[in-house]
């Protein structure tokens, strides 16, 4: 079925052809759904913290802080902004002049209220010859649309969300990845040390770049810490081979096989490059201004708390293993992984190689918030390969919609998973975990998609906060609804957390 060119194209990605074997027979087999036993809650996989034990968490964070552990804040930042700006290109497309919809009028009626007022209005100046008041005035709406949109103007419809502005300062508005830099000044630098990774498209690497080389310095120092600014680009071995609708696989006019990037959860093998004791995780567009960020800076400060705490228990148990532990202690174990760690053996025997294979493996706290009718994914036991029940973030696709059961504890769920994990990397040896390993995949999902016209399959990789961190430790804490603040369309920034 491959040919010669395609072994070549295989080689060139650093791609093995069992990979594409295995791609192929998925397209043709399908992905399993998920075994659910049920939605996680408070009380059943969800720990709700009293205001003594945030203050313990903190605590314990800040002690963690300084024993000179290497904390760094990973932030996944390659994706363009066009779906934001949706509704933005289709009055530009569209048979009339001035706002109709309710999303286009929202947005002329409030456009002074952006952050990328002022730019923008730059911009209509050069190209047009006059600004946003006089050309809304003459009723010329799409070419103020255009100048935000199009490459002659401030480009935002191709540019990355992490490089468009999005809160108005007194000193000048800031990005997104400038908001993250603040973060982690404020809750993941350690010694003075501030550790941000961003994963970023290969076009847009270089306008990272040099975004972060003018402003790195501003807030280093603002915070008087020194900053350690990373990036990496997904990896062309993560890219999945596409299909016909029969299977076959698709090829380009060209007669070359078409790969599609794997989705987040090709991430596993960026964020497995990072050396780091614990990593926090978090999206690119879920940022507030300053004077919104106490609760998040808390918050963040709580869940590494509950972590480390955790970790250093297991860590504690896997030496008492090593040593060789009696009947008392071997049930002392079990409890903590039952409760603490919420894996129950469903009927597996559970003896010191077990609790070994339970406790030595990556951990990773989940803050998530109440459900408010969010699209995505929620905190669910589920039950994993080996038989056992565990937490899990499950999104949609991956929950079997013929069964009513199951449906029932995905619209019912009272949590959602706002993507706020700190994880951490390194076993009770302090060698770094290989995270690959820990990848369930049976956990991708086939969606459809179409080029040039044609119809076509394409495979996602298990997600990075779904299935790529299906065989970790995993414990949920419930977070405010004020951590959450992600920007899905444009108009998303008139919001009050936005102004």
């Amino acid at each position: 079925m491959l040919t010669q060119q395609d072994l070549k194209q295989l080689a060139q990605k650093g791609i093995a052809e069992q990979q594409i074997e295995t791609q192929l027979g998925q397209f043709k087999t399908g992905f399993p759904f998920l075994k659910l036993e049920a939605a996680a809650a408070i009380g059943r996989g969800i720990v709700a913290p009293n205001d003594a034990e945030r203050k313990h968490f903190v605590d314990a964070w800040q002690k963690y802080k300084a024993e000179g552990k290497k904390v760094v804040k990973f932030v996944p930042a390659s994706g363009a902004a066009s779906r934001m700006f949706k509704d933005m290109f289709a009055f530009v497309d569209a048979d009339y002049d001035v706002p109709t919809t309710d999303f286009e009028k929202k947005y002329f009626d409030n456009i002074d209220k952006f952050a990328f007022y002022a730019e923008l209005d730059a911009v209509c100046q050069k190209n047009n010859g006059k600004g946003i008041r006089a050309l809304i005035a003459e009723g010329n709406y799409k070419a103020v649309a255009a100048n935000m949109l199009k490459a002659e103007g401030l480009n935002y419809g191709q540019l990355p969300k992490g490089l468009l502005l999005f809160h108005n300062y007194t000193e000048g508005p800031r990005t997104p990845m400038e908001e993250h830099l603040v973060e982690g000044a404020l809750y993941a630098a350690s010694n003075g040390e501030a550790y941000v990774h961003f994963t970023v498209s290969h076009e847009h690497m270089e306008l990272f770049k040099q975004k972060v080389a003018q402003k790195a310095d501003l807030y280093a120092q603002k915070f008087g810490i020194h900053y350690d600014i990373s990036f990496s680009e997904q990896k062309p071995s993560t890219d999945t081979v596409a299909a016909n609708p029969d299977g076959t696989p698709f090829r380009n006019s060209d007669g070359s096989l078409l790969f599609r990037p794997g989705g987040h959860g090709a991430l596993i093998e960026n964020l497995n490059e990072i050396e780091a004791d614990v990593i926090f995780v978090k999206n690119i567009d879920n940022v507030v201004p300053d004077r919104l960020k106490s609760e998040t800076v808390i918050w963040k400060q709580i869940i590494a708390g509950v972590l480390v705490e955790l970790q250093q228990k297991a860590f504690e148990y896997l030496r008492l293993l090593d040593a060789g532990v009696n009947d008392a202690q071997l049930t002392e174990i079990a409890q903590f992984v039952e409760k603490n760690l919420c894996t129950d053996p469903k009927g597996k025997k559970v003896d010191a190689a077990y609790l070994r294979e339970k406790l030595n493996r990556p951990m990773r706290v989940c803050g998530v918030v109440k459900n408010v009718g969010e699209p995505g994914g929620g905190p669910f036991l589920t039950y994993n390969q080996d038989g056992t029940v565990s937490l899990q973030i499950l999104e949609s696709s991956q929950i079997d919609k013929s069964n009513k059961e199951y449906m029932e504890m995905f619209t019912k769920g009272t949590h959602f998973n706002p993507v706020d994990l700190v994880c951490a990397v390194k076993d009770y040896k302090g060698n770094a975990f290989d995270l690959p390993k820990f990848v369930d995949p049976t956990t991708g999902f086939i969606s459809q998609k179409s080029k040039n016209g044609k119809e076509l399959q394409a495979l996602e990789l298990p997600g990075l906060w779904n299935g790529a961190m299906s065989n970790w430790s995993t414990v949920f804490v419930e977070v405010p609804l004020g951590t959450f603040n992600p920007v899905k369309t444009v108009n998303d920034l008139l919001r009050d957390q936005h102004q």
